[in-house]
């Protein structure tokens, strides 16, 4: 299997130290900085796998970093797991509206971030192979466009297969409407905000046909996440 390309953006000397030994054991090509601005150019120059981004760091804050990385064409669909000594609820929800994948608060294991960091590697790879994407008991075949809950198949239109696939991409990242648009929609449509919620309800409708739990959560004044947990 080829080396996974990650690059961690910590200050923490003693903590990156300690990352960079456990994942470079787990087979990583682990490129280190501790400066945002660095990170910036590194990402650009050789797009990793993925970023581990600390949020209080050098230069240009880790939320930045995270909001820039999101922008650029070359890195959009990179995953980015955040990890910051801020635990508060608002923090997490900033951070992952951002464009964090995942969230993890110090202190923390390194065994669970090495697990944190696979789990969120197995959902991407899948996706950027244009094959199967999951999570709790739904599964989307993404070539042969079909949806399943629970074994049984649901039919979805287009725009409802396009935003639950996003959400498979992203399984507990809250969406704002405008993120939605531009990522389900394109950022040239004339589309209003409110149309994100008409397609949102379709789509509950549709997979939660016959009584299932509603695993679409909504986020007050923030907007919709895939969460089994909610």
């Amino acid at each position: 299997m080829a080396r996974a390309r990650m690059l961690l953006v910590e200050d923490d000397a003693s903590l990156a130290e300690l990352l960079v030994w456990h994942f470079a054991r787990e087979n990583f090509d682990v490129q280190h900085t501790i400066d945002g601005e660095e990170a910036l150019l590194l990402a650009r120059e050789t797009p990793p796998d993925i970023v581990l981004l600390d949020w209080m760091v050098e230069g240009i804050s880790g939320i930045e970093v995270c909001r820039r990385l999101r922008r650029a064409a070359e890195t959009q669909n990179v995953p980015i797991i955040m990890l910051t000594a801020r635990g508060e609820e608002e923090d997490r929800v900033r951070g992952l509206e951002t464009g964090a994948d995942d969230y993890v608060t110090k202190p923390f294991s390194p065994r669970e971030l090495v697990a944190r960091v696979g789990a969120v590697l197995r959902r991407v790879r899948p996706a950027l192979a244009g094959e199967a994407l999951s999570y709790s008991d739904l599964e989307m075949d993404t070539v042969g466009h079909k949806v399943r809950r629970s074994g049984e198949v649901i039919p979805l239109g287009p725009t409802e297969f396009r935003l639950l696939k996003h959400f498979l991409e992203h399984p507990g990242h809250v969406f704002s409407r405008e993120r939605l648009l531009d990522s389900v929609w394109g950022h040239d449509s004339d589309i209003e905000s409110r149309t994100v919620d008409v397609h949102i309800r379709r789509l509950r409708k549709a997979i939660n046909e016959g009584g299932r739990p509603d695993i679409i959560r909504t986020v007050r004044s923030a907007g919709y996440a895939l969460d089994a947990g909610h």
